[in-house]
């Protein structure tokens, strides 16, 4: 009887450790709809939702962009009603009257292309070295400036048809001019050029020894003062403003170191290069370029269009 109790009591006691073992093992089910979100979970929700406005952001101003690039020179000079033309003072393509207007071939050429288009023209005195930076920036539209088409400029720039000739010449004191007549034997003298110039390329070409200043009127002034020897200008600024009848009758020019063309500078890529090559082809056609270029001499020079 006492072993059949004991037996009893055993099973009894293995029963209840079985429960409790179960009822200790087991988890209550946790449903995944209703978890809370974790840290990690909201910084990626928090990065898709910055990638997103980055993405948005982006394609606003590449939208912004792309329609600043859409709009053509020749509608944005339209639109503000000005063509704002780069300058130095430079006779006889541009320089001042009387009355401090703006006069010479290319300003009024300039005027006159500037009409063609509904538009007025406004002249801005520039630093020729800064000329491509003037462009790019929109400070001006266009450089009409007897520019030389070199490498250099049609590479920066979108640029006209040639519509002169010109060369560099070496501009001396009349009593030194014997000295200066042959290119290959050029005296080691101190030259003064225009900074960023056809003039300076030149001096730097044949190893020059020389000195930049702001424009070819400052060269000029140079030698006239004394402080520089001789000076690398454009032929057509020569003819115009040395020797007999001038303000410098006591200098004049003497070897031409090149042959050049001129045209007119626009920003890379400009349709308005296209539309002053119209211009150009009608202005030479009707003979109004002609009349212009005889009114300040510079008719020999012409090219044909």
């Amino acid at each position: 009887m006492k072993n059949k109790i004991v037996k009893a009591m055993a099973l009894t006691t293995a029963l209840l450790l079985s429960v409790a073992i179960t009822g200790c093992g087991s988890t209550p089910a946790t449903s995944t709809n209703n978890s809370t979100p974790t840290q990690e979970d909201n910084t990626q929700n928090t990065q898709v939702e910055n990638s997103t406005d980055t993405q948005d952001s982006n394609t606003t101003s590449n939208s912004a962009d792309a329609q600043s690039k859409m709009q053509s020179d020749l509608d944005y000079v339209k639109n503000k009603g000005t063509l704002v033309v780069g300058i130095t003072d430079f006779e006889p393509m541009d320089y001042k009257d009387e009355n401090g207007e703006w006069i010479g071939f290319d300003a009024d050429m300039a005027t006159a292309f500037a009409e063609s288009l509904g538009v007025t023209a406004e002249f801005v005195e520039i630093e020729w070295d800064n000329k491509v930076m003037e462009l790019e920036g929109q400070t001006i539209d266009c450089v009409w400036n007897g520019m030389t088409l070199t490498q250099e400029v049609t590479s920066a720039m979108e640029c006209s048809n040639a519509y002169c000739n010109n060369a560099q010449v070496i501009v001396v004191p009349v009593d030194k001019a014997d000295s200066f007549q042959d290119k290959d034997n050029i005296p080691e003298v101190s030259f003064a050029v225009e900074a960023g110039s056809a003039g300076e390329a030149q001096a730097s070409a044949l190893e020059l020894e020389h000195t930049p200043v702001a424009t070819q009127a400052d060269a000029l002034m140079e030698v006239a003062a004394g402080t520089s020897d001789a000076a690398i200008i454009d032929s057509l600024m020569a003819a115009a403003m040395v020797g007999e009848g001038t303000g410098y009758a006591n200098l004049t020019y003497t070897v031409g170191l090149n042959d050049e063309e001129y045209g007119v500078g626009f920003r890379k890529g400009s349709d308005l290069a296209a539309a002053l090559n119209d211009f150009f082809a009608t202005s030479s056609q009707d003979g109004s370029m002609l009349a212009i270029a005889e009114k300040y001499g510079v008719q020999a020079t012409l090219i044909e269009q």
